[in-house]
Protein backbone atom coordinates (compact mmCIF):
# COMPACT_ATOMS: atom_id res chain seq x y z
CA UNK A 1 0.00 0.00 0.00
CA UNK A 2 1.71 3.12 -1.18
CA UNK A 3 2.00 6.25 1.40
CA UNK A 4 1.01 9.60 0.03
CA UNK A 5 4.10 11.97 1.96
CA UNK A 6 2.58 15.74 2.66
CA UNK A 7 5.29 18.83 2.83
CA UNK A 8 4.70 20.82 6.17
CA UNK A 9 2.78 23.85 5.27
CA UNK A 10 5.52 26.44 5.12
CA UNK A 11 4.97 29.25 7.75
CA UNK A 12 3.56 32.23 7.31
CA UNK A 13 5.32 35.33 6.29
CA UNK A 14 5.96 37.62 8.49
CA UNK A 15 5.10 41.61 7.42
CA UNK A 16 5.89 44.68 9.53
CA UNK A 17 2.04 45.74 10.79
CA UNK A 18 3.46 49.83 10.85
CA UNK A 19 5.24 49.43 7.21
CA UNK A 20 2.75 52.52 6.24
CA UNK A 21 2.60 54.14 9.21
CA UNK A 22 6.18 54.68 9.75
CA UNK A 23 5.07 57.79 6.56
CA UNK A 24 3.70 59.76 9.77
CA UNK A 25 7.63 60.65 9.49
CA UNK A 26 7.66 62.58 6.12
CA UNK A 27 3.71 63.91 6.99
CA UNK A 28 5.66 66.24 9.66
CA UNK A 29 7.07 68.62 7.04
CA UNK A 30 3.67 68.22 5.03
CA UNK A 31 1.65 69.03 7.94
CA UNK A 32 4.34 72.04 8.40
CA UNK A 33 3.50 73.00 4.87
CA UNK A 34 -0.36 72.54 4.61
CA UNK A 35 -0.07 74.76 7.91
CA UNK A 36 1.81 77.66 6.16
CA UNK A 37 -0.69 77.36 3.25
CA UNK A 38 -3.60 77.90 5.32
CA UNK A 39 -2.12 80.58 7.42
CA UNK A 40 -1.29 82.52 3.54
CA UNK A 41 -5.14 82.23 3.21
CA UNK A 42 -6.74 83.09 6.00
CA UNK A 43 -3.92 84.92 8.31
CA UNK A 44 -4.98 82.61 10.99
CA UNK A 45 -2.10 82.72 13.74
CA UNK A 46 -3.34 79.11 14.99
CA UNK A 47 -2.01 77.81 11.81
CA UNK A 48 1.47 79.26 12.56
CA UNK A 49 1.60 77.35 16.26
CA UNK A 50 -0.02 74.17 15.08
CA UNK A 51 3.08 72.37 14.77
CA UNK A 52 4.04 73.60 18.20
CA UNK A 53 0.63 72.19 19.28
CA UNK A 54 1.07 68.67 17.80
CA UNK A 55 4.76 68.29 19.20
CA UNK A 56 3.95 69.53 22.87
CA UNK A 57 0.03 68.87 23.45
CA UNK A 58 -1.18 66.19 20.52
CA UNK A 59 1.80 63.84 20.20
CA UNK A 60 1.63 63.32 24.59
CA UNK A 61 -2.06 63.18 24.11
CA UNK A 62 -1.78 60.32 21.38
CA UNK A 63 0.72 58.87 23.33
CA UNK A 64 -1.28 57.99 26.39
CA UNK A 65 -4.10 56.84 24.00
CA UNK A 66 -2.81 54.80 22.25
CA UNK A 67 0.24 53.24 24.51
CA UNK A 68 3.13 50.98 24.52
CA UNK A 69 4.31 48.59 21.97
CA UNK A 70 6.99 46.46 22.86
CA UNK A 71 6.54 44.26 20.01
CA UNK A 72 9.75 43.16 18.36
CA UNK A 73 10.10 41.61 14.65
CA UNK A 74 11.39 38.10 14.43
CA UNK A 75 14.62 37.40 14.44
CA UNK A 76 13.62 35.39 10.95
CA UNK A 77 12.20 38.32 9.82
CA UNK A 78 15.19 40.62 10.17
CA UNK A 79 17.33 40.21 7.51
CA UNK A 80 14.36 41.37 4.44
CA UNK A 81 13.32 43.68 6.84
CA UNK A 82 16.69 45.90 6.78
CA UNK A 83 17.20 44.98 3.15
CA UNK A 84 13.51 46.56 1.98
CA UNK A 85 14.23 49.63 0.36
CA UNK A 86 11.19 51.08 1.20
CA UNK A 87 12.23 52.20 4.51
CA UNK A 88 14.98 54.11 2.98
CA UNK A 89 12.38 55.92 0.41
CA UNK A 90 10.54 57.05 3.69
CA UNK A 91 13.14 58.70 4.82
CA UNK A 92 14.44 60.17 1.62
CA UNK A 93 10.88 61.76 1.57
CA UNK A 94 11.55 64.28 4.28
CA UNK A 95 14.73 65.95 3.10
CA UNK A 96 13.30 67.33 0.02
CA UNK A 97 9.62 68.27 2.04
CA UNK A 98 11.70 69.78 4.67
CA UNK A 99 13.63 71.76 2.89
CA UNK A 100 10.47 72.96 0.62
CA UNK A 101 8.72 74.26 4.08
CA UNK A 102 12.18 75.89 4.75
CA UNK A 103 12.38 78.17 1.76
CA UNK A 104 8.53 78.56 1.80
CA UNK A 105 8.71 80.01 5.56
CA UNK A 106 11.32 81.79 4.45
CA UNK A 107 9.76 83.55 1.60
CA UNK A 108 6.95 84.52 3.94
CA UNK A 109 9.42 85.88 6.82
CA UNK A 110 10.52 87.98 4.11
CA UNK A 111 7.82 89.46 2.05
CA UNK A 112 4.74 88.98 4.35
CA UNK A 113 4.04 92.66 6.66
CA UNK A 114 3.88 89.81 9.81
CA UNK A 115 3.55 90.65 13.46
CA UNK A 116 5.72 89.73 15.60
CA UNK A 117 3.88 87.18 17.33
CA UNK A 118 3.07 85.63 13.63
CA UNK A 119 7.01 85.64 13.04
CA UNK A 120 7.89 84.12 15.63
CA UNK A 121 5.24 81.54 14.99
CA UNK A 122 6.46 80.72 11.77
CA UNK A 123 9.84 80.03 12.95
CA UNK A 124 9.85 78.13 15.76
CA UNK A 125 7.49 75.93 13.64
CA UNK A 126 9.71 75.65 10.53
CA UNK A 127 12.38 75.33 13.44
CA UNK A 128 10.31 72.32 15.10
CA UNK A 129 10.54 70.44 11.17
CA UNK A 130 13.95 71.17 10.88
CA UNK A 131 14.81 69.97 14.49
CA UNK A 132 12.37 66.95 13.70
CA UNK A 133 14.89 66.44 10.63
CA UNK A 134 17.81 66.04 12.80
CA UNK A 135 16.47 62.68 13.78
CA UNK A 136 16.28 61.89 10.21
CA UNK A 137 19.69 63.40 9.32
CA UNK A 138 20.69 61.27 12.75
CA UNK A 139 19.33 57.47 11.19
CA UNK A 140 20.74 58.38 7.38
CA UNK A 141 24.35 59.42 8.99
CA UNK A 142 24.66 56.50 10.17
CA UNK A 143 24.21 54.52 7.23
CA UNK A 144 27.25 53.62 4.65
CA UNK A 145 25.76 54.05 1.71
CA UNK A 146 26.89 58.05 0.28
CA UNK A 147 23.74 58.86 -0.54
CA UNK A 148 22.21 58.50 2.76
CA UNK A 149 25.54 59.87 4.17
CA UNK A 150 24.69 63.45 1.96
CA UNK A 151 21.58 63.52 2.52
CA UNK A 152 21.81 63.06 6.23
CA UNK A 153 24.26 66.58 5.35
CA UNK A 154 21.75 68.22 3.81
CA UNK A 155 18.72 67.83 6.30
CA UNK A 156 21.20 69.31 9.22
CA UNK A 157 22.01 72.72 6.67
CA UNK A 158 18.40 74.74 7.90
CA UNK A 159 20.03 74.20 11.37
CA UNK A 160 23.68 75.14 10.67
CA UNK A 161 24.47 71.70 12.39
CA UNK A 162 25.88 69.96 10.09
CA UNK A 163 28.66 69.36 12.99
CA UNK A 164 26.23 66.77 14.48
CA UNK A 165 27.41 64.32 12.08
CA UNK A 166 30.84 64.34 12.87
CA UNK A 167 30.17 64.17 17.06
CA UNK A 168 27.32 62.18 16.89
CA UNK A 169 28.79 59.27 15.23
CA UNK A 170 32.44 59.47 16.42
CA UNK A 171 32.08 61.37 19.90
CA UNK A 172 29.04 60.37 21.77
CA UNK A 173 28.16 56.90 20.57
CA UNK A 174 32.25 56.26 21.79
CA UNK A 175 31.95 58.72 25.29
CA UNK A 176 27.77 58.23 25.75
CA UNK A 177 27.13 57.81 29.11
CA UNK A 178 30.04 58.73 30.40
CA UNK A 179 31.57 62.71 31.93
CA UNK A 180 33.81 62.63 28.63
CA UNK A 181 30.48 63.12 26.56
CA UNK A 182 28.86 66.51 25.72
CA UNK A 183 25.65 64.80 24.89
CA UNK A 184 25.07 63.06 28.25
CA UNK A 185 23.42 65.36 30.63
CA UNK A 186 23.76 64.79 34.87
CA UNK A 187 21.51 63.81 37.33
CA UNK A 188 20.46 67.46 39.05
CA UNK A 189 21.57 69.29 36.15
CA UNK A 190 18.54 71.12 34.39
CA UNK A 191 17.76 71.45 30.46
CA UNK A 192 18.97 75.18 30.92
CA UNK A 193 22.48 74.33 32.43
CA UNK A 194 22.84 71.62 30.09
CA UNK A 195 22.10 73.42 26.52
CA UNK A 196 24.80 75.33 27.23
CA UNK A 197 27.39 72.81 28.09
CA UNK A 198 26.59 70.37 25.26
CA UNK A 199 26.23 73.44 22.03
CA UNK A 200 29.57 74.22 22.81
CA UNK A 201 30.96 70.90 23.74
CA UNK A 202 29.68 68.79 20.89
CA UNK A 203 31.32 71.75 18.56
CA UNK A 204 34.64 71.53 20.22
CA UNK A 205 34.38 67.79 19.98
CA UNK A 206 33.29 67.50 16.29
CA UNK A 207 36.30 70.00 15.84
CA UNK A 208 38.89 67.81 17.54
CA UNK A 209 37.56 64.50 15.82
CA UNK A 210 37.94 66.40 12.15
CA UNK A 211 41.51 67.30 13.16
CA UNK A 212 42.58 64.18 14.39
CA UNK A 213 40.79 62.22 11.43
CA UNK A 214 42.98 64.69 9.05
CA UNK A 215 45.82 64.79 10.49
CA UNK A 216 46.49 60.56 10.24
CA UNK A 217 45.17 61.11 6.52
CA UNK A 218 48.56 64.26 6.70
CA UNK A 219 45.51 66.91 6.34
CA UNK A 220 45.22 69.93 8.14
CA UNK A 221 42.11 70.90 9.85
CA UNK A 222 41.36 73.57 7.02
CA UNK A 223 41.62 70.55 4.34
CA UNK A 224 38.37 70.89 2.24
CA UNK A 225 37.77 67.43 3.57
CA UNK A 226 37.26 68.73 6.49
CA UNK A 227 33.44 67.07 6.93
CA UNK A 228 32.89 70.39 9.24
CA UNK A 229 33.24 72.73 6.89
CA UNK A 230 32.02 71.08 4.40
CA UNK A 231 28.57 70.83 6.37
CA UNK A 232 28.89 74.41 7.29
CA UNK A 233 29.26 75.30 3.59
CA UNK A 234 25.91 73.87 2.50
CA UNK A 235 24.45 76.17 5.60
CA UNK A 236 26.03 79.14 4.12
CA UNK A 237 25.28 78.67 0.43
CA UNK A 238 21.72 77.83 1.84
CA UNK A 239 21.09 80.77 4.07
CA UNK A 240 23.44 83.63 1.58
CA UNK A 241 20.71 82.19 -1.32
CA UNK A 242 17.65 83.06 0.84
CA UNK A 243 19.61 86.31 1.69
CA UNK A 244 20.62 86.96 -1.77
CA UNK A 245 17.13 86.88 -3.39
CA UNK A 246 14.78 87.64 -0.20
CA UNK A 247 16.96 90.22 1.38
CA UNK A 248 17.70 90.85 4.71
CA UNK A 249 14.59 90.42 6.22
CA UNK A 250 14.52 86.78 5.96
CA UNK A 251 17.17 86.32 8.50
CA UNK A 252 15.66 86.49 11.91
CA UNK A 253 13.50 83.91 10.58
CA UNK A 254 16.41 81.85 9.87
CA UNK A 255 18.20 82.52 13.27
CA UNK A 256 15.33 81.51 15.01
CA UNK A 257 14.42 78.28 13.47
CA UNK A 258 18.00 77.57 13.29
CA UNK A 259 18.72 77.63 17.10
CA UNK A 260 14.82 76.38 18.14
CA UNK A 261 15.49 73.35 15.55
CA UNK A 262 18.72 72.26 17.35
CA UNK A 263 17.78 73.18 20.63
CA UNK A 264 14.96 70.85 20.00
CA UNK A 265 17.62 68.02 19.26
CA UNK A 266 19.69 69.07 22.42
CA UNK A 267 16.37 68.38 24.90
CA UNK A 268 15.92 64.84 23.39
CA UNK A 269 19.83 64.45 23.90
CA UNK A 270 19.16 65.87 27.45
CA UNK A 271 16.35 63.19 28.22
CA UNK A 272 17.99 60.30 26.28
CA UNK A 273 20.58 59.15 29.03
CA UNK A 274 19.88 62.00 32.27
CA UNK A 275 21.67 60.64 34.69
CA UNK A 276 23.29 57.21 33.20
CA UNK A 277 26.79 56.57 34.18
CA UNK A 278 28.97 53.46 32.67
CA UNK A 279 31.40 52.45 35.68
CA UNK A 280 35.16 52.25 34.73
CA UNK A 281 36.95 48.37 34.81
CA UNK A 282 40.09 47.80 36.19
CA UNK A 283 41.90 48.78 33.33
CA UNK A 284 40.83 52.00 33.32
CA UNK A 285 37.81 52.16 30.39
CA UNK A 286 34.87 52.49 30.53
CA UNK A 287 32.11 49.03 30.39
CA UNK A 288 30.62 47.99 26.95
CA UNK A 289 27.60 50.87 26.59
CA UNK A 290 24.64 48.63 27.66
CA UNK A 291 20.71 48.71 27.77
CA UNK A 292 20.77 50.43 30.85
CA UNK A 293 22.52 53.18 30.06
CA UNK A 294 19.86 54.69 27.75
CA UNK A 295 16.28 55.88 28.94
CA UNK A 296 13.98 54.25 25.77
CA UNK A 297 10.11 54.58 25.55
CA UNK A 298 7.28 52.01 23.74
CA UNK A 299 5.21 54.84 23.43
CA UNK A 300 3.51 53.89 20.04
CA UNK A 301 2.75 57.67 17.81
CA UNK A 302 5.85 59.18 19.20
CA UNK A 303 8.27 55.92 18.08
CA UNK A 304 6.41 56.02 14.71
CA UNK A 305 6.64 59.80 13.98
CA UNK A 306 10.42 59.62 15.33
CA UNK A 307 11.73 56.54 13.39
CA UNK A 308 12.34 54.07 16.95
CA UNK A 309 14.53 56.48 18.06
CA UNK A 310 12.76 55.72 21.69
CA UNK A 311 14.58 52.38 21.31
CA UNK A 312 17.67 54.26 21.97
CA UNK A 313 19.70 51.24 23.93
CA UNK A 314 19.29 48.91 20.54
CA UNK A 315 20.85 51.78 18.22
CA UNK A 316 23.68 52.27 20.40
CA UNK A 317 24.42 48.71 20.89
CA UNK A 318 23.82 48.69 16.79
CA UNK A 319 24.71 51.92 15.41
CA UNK A 320 23.88 51.24 12.05
CA UNK A 321 20.69 48.79 12.35
CA UNK A 322 17.95 50.63 10.94
CA UNK A 323 14.74 52.02 12.70
CA UNK A 324 12.18 49.32 11.35
CA UNK A 325 14.34 46.54 13.06
CA UNK A 326 15.18 48.14 16.55
CA UNK A 327 13.88 46.44 18.87
CA UNK A 328 12.56 46.39 22.87
CA UNK A 329 14.70 45.18 25.56
CA UNK A 330 13.21 44.30 29.24
CA UNK A 331 16.21 45.27 31.03
CA UNK A 332 16.15 48.89 29.29
CA UNK A 333 15.23 51.67 31.59
CA UNK A 334 11.81 53.08 30.68
CA UNK A 335 10.23 56.66 30.46
CA UNK A 336 6.88 57.21 32.01
CA UNK A 337 5.80 59.05 28.43
CA UNK A 338 7.20 59.22 24.97
CA UNK A 339 10.06 61.62 24.05
CA UNK A 340 7.21 64.18 23.32
CA UNK A 341 5.58 64.28 26.86
CA UNK A 342 9.25 64.44 27.92
CA UNK A 343 10.67 67.33 25.91
CA UNK A 344 7.93 69.04 27.50
CA UNK A 345 8.52 68.47 31.01
CA UNK A 346 12.26 68.64 30.46
CA UNK A 347 11.53 72.77 30.13
CA UNK A 348 10.01 73.22 33.27
CA UNK A 349 13.13 71.80 35.67
CA UNK A 350 11.12 71.21 38.69
CA UNK A 351 8.78 68.99 36.91
CA UNK A 352 11.41 67.56 35.56
CA UNK A 353 13.44 66.63 38.65
CA UNK A 354 10.42 65.52 40.54
CA UNK A 355 9.51 62.64 38.07
CA UNK A 356 12.77 61.75 36.68
CA UNK A 357 15.32 62.39 39.53
CA UNK A 358 14.09 59.52 42.17
CA UNK A 359 13.38 57.32 38.81
CA UNK A 360 17.01 57.60 37.96
CA UNK A 361 17.48 56.13 41.97
CA UNK A 362 15.41 53.60 41.47
CA UNK A 363 17.13 52.08 38.38
CA UNK A 364 20.08 52.21 39.92
CA UNK A 365 18.17 49.95 42.80
CA UNK A 366 19.50 52.81 45.38
CA UNK A 367 23.50 52.36 44.61
CA UNK A 368 23.73 56.32 44.65
CA UNK A 369 27.78 55.43 43.17
CA UNK A 370 25.89 53.97 40.32
CA UNK A 371 24.52 57.87 39.13
CA UNK A 372 26.04 60.46 36.78
CA UNK A 373 26.14 63.70 39.33
CA UNK A 374 26.38 66.78 38.19
CA UNK A 375 29.68 67.49 40.03
CA UNK A 376 28.46 71.44 41.38
CA UNK A 377 25.70 69.54 43.60
CA UNK A 378 27.16 66.01 43.86
CA UNK A 379 27.38 66.14 47.57
CA UNK A 380 24.04 68.27 48.28
CA UNK A 381 22.16 65.86 46.04
CA UNK A 382 23.68 62.90 47.52
CA UNK A 383 22.80 64.24 51.17
CA UNK A 384 19.46 65.18 50.11
CA UNK A 385 18.25 61.74 48.31
CA UNK A 386 20.70 59.59 50.68
CA UNK A 387 17.45 58.59 52.77
CA UNK A 388 15.18 57.97 49.83
CA UNK A 389 18.01 55.37 48.24
CA UNK A 390 18.62 53.46 51.77
CA UNK A 391 14.61 53.08 51.31
CA UNK A 392 15.19 51.89 47.60
CA UNK A 393 18.23 49.36 49.13
CA UNK A 394 15.77 48.23 52.05
CA UNK A 395 12.97 46.83 49.16
CA UNK A 396 15.24 45.24 46.75
CA UNK A 397 17.80 43.76 49.27
CA UNK A 398 17.21 39.41 48.82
Amino acid sequence: MSQTLVSPRPAARWSDPKRYLWLLGPAIPVIGGVTLAIYWQTQSVWALWFPVMLVHLILPVLDWVFGEDAANPPDAALQALDADRYYSWVLYAFVPLQIAVTLGGAWMAATLDLPWHHLLGLAISVGIINGVAINTAHELGHKKDKLDRWLARISLAPTCYGHFYVEHNRGHHKNVATPEDPASSRFGESFWAFWPRTVAGSLRSAWHLEAERLQRHNKGVWSTDNENLQSWAMSAVLFGGLLAVLGWAALPFLLIQAVYGFSLLEVVNYLEHYGLLRRKNADGRYERCQPEHSWNSNHTVTNLFLYHLQRHSDHHANPTRRYQTLRHFDDSPQLPSGYAGMITLAYCTPLWFAVMNKRVIRHYQGDLGRISFDPARREALMAKYADYAASVRARVRP
